[in-house]
């Protein structure tokens, strides 16, 4: 029973596998055995379903029946309940419980779901059992032509190389279908080009582009735009379509040479232009690009082509004609110049060599400038000796005007090269003369600067350096190299050296100096020295005896001659002191250059410091004397000033005003004044204008005003107003007089006016100062305001 049950179960699924597979016969009927009979203890008939295949039309607005399931058990009296579970069951699909018939509720889409399985049961409304087992079938969703053909990988760029063959692929073009490919010739695509042709063509069934036209040029054209469509159904009518666009670019290939555009080039250039200017721009056309539209230019040798050159300008491809030689026009006018452009890369595929390169002319014409003198020498040299008399010919320079116009030339010196004003120029012919007497020893060099210019149209000028050398004359006496002070040692020894000498001289001979040492020629027998040459420009003086003592001489004169090799010779004596000193035991003086000095003066050593005590003693009482004049300077300087303040407080006049009283007041108005310089001293009389002021005003009460000293003192005051230029302005009278001795109103001095009404406001001023007037009076001290 177990195995009968077992084969049952394989038979039912490889039917299943069937009805899956097989999608046609849809009148095939399918008689389905129980598969569940094995679980039951009891044995039953062998009983099945009976369908036709069932099929649902996708995108069909319509809710149809689309099939029928039944049991080989129903006998048609409704005895049998049918129950559909499943996919979609109750909201895809529904089925008649009485019937079996199944109905769609719901448009399907076949690109959503292209099946659905359901189960299916037969029940006994008797017995509510089933009569059947439980089954699955399949609802297949039947494909209709509703979705059109969708391109890939857009946008479709390719690139292909110019002058390719015929039928050389370009670019493939993919599209799909959502439709079923199973269903008819829904999902059947094929390609065609709408836009394109002649150029390329289309595989129909594959999409691939290919070229259909030979040796397309990129020059002509670079870019071609190719329109792609694809149909389903192989294209019948009623088929969905789409289109695509291919932009299809020409790469270059080098299949073109350059080209000059003219024969002949030509260009003007200034004979003044320097090194590197640019003379002019050449350019080659070559209708092919990048790498392949590289050109080289060069220059080929006709007339003199080294005075140029021609470089590549890399970004426009020119060729650039340079200068690399300076140009005259006076000597060459015109060149002529053959240039060459041939390409960097060759690619003998498309063209011969000869055709990658191209030859043109180059005609260059110099432009004359007027241009400055030019002398015939860079530099001048000469040489003159420093006992040239005036008027001697140095050298001349020589310039000329190298412009075809050959205008005369003059010549001058610039000042600040010749400050001094040693030589002068012929301005018509440069020759340079001598017009003051040289001196080597003073300058040895002169350093010119000799300009030439133009006498006519442009006044253009130049200018050029010439170095004069002094040479050497032997006019200056030989010198010994500094002054010696000799000393010699009591109890030397004969032949020894006391001293070493050289000697200098201010000229300069072309074979060095060689100086000669001796003495005086009348007196060359010297019986205490002797001079040693040493042939090489020193000398020693040597002692001649042993006996020196400081008791017989403390000092000897020896006159010393040196001489030069000169032609002729020129000599000079010197005349050394050698001094007498009790040397140490190591032969050296004691006290040095200062016994030296005090012998060579005829003092010994003691006289020499006591004479040196003196003079420190003179300086010291000098100093203090300038003290004390200068302490008492400045005590007369204050007493003086002192004095002259009296005399300015003297000079004040006794006002007397009312109270509140505002009529003529002469009070003076304020009023900036100068900036006051240091007060001149009052050098003349001072002393007894003092004393004369002092005595007028101790006996101004006796007099009146008509007594000579007042009028004086008045006259005196006047003058020194008039003249005196740092008075400050006041424009205000001054009024002068004396309180008498029978005035009814009584005194107004303030000697006798101390103490003050009260009540009565006492005028004040900012400036008021205060004078003791007792040296003057003879009074009692007190304080009297002016």
């Amino acid at each position: 029973m177990d195995c009968a049950v077992l084969l049952m179960v394989v038979i039912a699924s490889l039917l299943r596998s069937f009805v899956l597979a097989d999608e046609g016969a849809p009148n095939s009927v399918y008689i389905l055995q129980s598969t569940t009979s094995h679980l039951a203890p009891h044995p039953r008939l062998k009983r099945g379903w009976v369908w036709n295949e069932l099929f649902v039309e996708e995108e069909d607005p319509i809710l149809r029946v689309i099939g029928k399931l039944k049991s080989d058990s129903d006998t048609g009296d409704f005895g049998i309940e049918y129950v559909l579970s499943g996919e979609g069951a109750g909201e895809i699909f529904q089925i008649d419980e009485y019937t079996g018939e199944i109905s769609s509720l719901k448009v399907v889409d076949r690109e959503e779901k292209a099946f659905y399985i359901l189960q299916a049961q037969a029940i006994d409304r008797r017995t509510e059992q089933p009569v059947e087992p439980e089954s699955e079938f399949i609802i297949k969703v039947k494909d209709i032509n509703d979705n059109a053909p969708v391109f890939q990988n857009e946008p479709y760029v390719s690139s292909i190389p110019e002058m390719c063959q015929m039928g050389t692929t370009v670019v493939g073009v993919t599209a799909t279908d959502a439709d079923d490919p199973l269903a008819g010739n829904n999902a059947k695509l094929i390609y065609s080009i709408l836009q394109g042709e002649p150029y390329f063509s289309v595989e129909p069934k594959t999409g691939v582009i290919v070229t259909s036209w030979p040796n397309m040029d990129r020059e002509a054209r670079e870019r071609y735009l190719v329109v792609v469509q694809v149909k389903d159904m192989m294209g019948l009518n009623g088929g969905h379509s789409a289109t695509t666009t291919v932009t299809i670019s020409l790469s270059d290939v080098n299949d073109n040479g350059p080209t000059f555009q003219h024969s002949l080039y030509t260009f003007v250039v200034a004979e003044s232009a320097v090194l590197g200017t640019i003379v002019g721009r050449i350019m080659a056309d070559d209708g092919d690009v990048g790498v392949n539209a590289r050109i080289n230019y060069s220059l080929e040798d006709l007339e003199e082509s080294s005075t140029f050159k021609i470089r590549t300008d890399p970004v426009t491809q020119e060729g650039v004609i340079h200068l690399a030689m300076p140009l005259d026009y006076e000597s060459k006018r015109r060149f002529a110049i053959r240039v060459e452009a041939i390409n960097d890369h060759l690619d003998t595929r498309y063209l011969s060599v000869y055709e990658f390169s191209d030859r043109t002319t180059v005609k260059i014409m110099v432009e004359d400038v007027d241009e400055p003198p030019v002398f015939s020498a860079l530099i001048y040299e000469w040489k003159v000796p420093e006992n040239a008399v005036v008027g001697t010919q140095v050298g001349a320079v020589n310039a000329r005007d190298i412009d075809a116009a050959n205008n005369p030339i003059k010549y001058s010196i610039v000042k600040s090269s010749d400050v001094r004003r040693v030589f002068r120029i012929d301005p018509s012919n440069g020759t340079v003369s001598v017009v003051k007497p040289l001196d080597r020893e003073t300058s040895d060099w002169h350093n010119l600067t000799v300009a030439a210019e133009e006498t006519m149209e442009s006044y253009l000028s130049s200018s050029v350096e010439v170095f004069i050398r002094v040479l050497d004359i032997n006019d200056n006496a030989p010198q010994l190299s500094r002054e010696y002070q000799p000393y010699i040692c009591e109890g030397i020894q004969a032949g020894e050296v006391i001293q070493m000498m050289s000697a200098t001289d201010l000229d300069s001979p072309m074979g060095g100096h060689l100086f000669y040492f001796s003495m005086v020629a009348e007196k060359s027998t010297n019986p205490n020295f002797t001079i040693r040459d040493n042939q090489d420009n020193t000398a020693g003086i040597l002692a001649r005896r042993s006996t020196f003592s400081r008791k017989d001489h403390t000092q000897y004169i020896l006159p010393v001659v040196v001489t030069d090799s000169g032609s002729p010779a020129m000599s000079s004596t010197s005349t050394l002191t050698i001094s007498v000193c009790t040397c140490q035991p190591g032969g050296h003086c004691p006290s040095g250059g200062v016994e030296a000095f005090a012998l060579s003066m005829g003092l010994n050593l003691q006289s020499l410091m006591g004479l040196l005590v003196c003079l420190a003693t003179l300086a010291v009482l000098s100093a203090l004397i300038v003290a004390v004049r200068r302490h008492r300077k400045r005590k007369q300087e204050k007493l003086s000033v002192d004095e002259m303040e009296t005399l300015e407080y003297s000079e004040k006049v006794l006002r007397y005003s009312e109270p509140n009283s505002n009529q003529n007041d002469c009070r003076p108005a304020r009023v900036p004044l100068r900036p006051h310089p240091r007060r001149r001293e009052c050098r003349l009389r001072r002393d007894e204008v003092a004393a004369s002021i002092r005595m007028s005003l101790r006996h101004s009460h006796l007099i009146g005003p008509d007594d000579d000293v007042f009028q004086q003192f008045i006259m005196d005051r006047l003058d020194e107003a008039d003249q005196d230029p740092y008075a400050p302005p006041f424009d205000c009278l001054r009024t002068y007089a004396f309180e008498g001795q029978g005035s009814d109103t009584g005194s107004l001095s303030s000697l006798e006016s101390y103490s003050m009404e009260p009540g009565i406001d006492r005028p004040s001023e900012p400036t008021t100062r205060f004078l003791r007037l007792t040296p003057w009076l003879g009074g009692a001290e007190e304080e009297t305001s002016f």
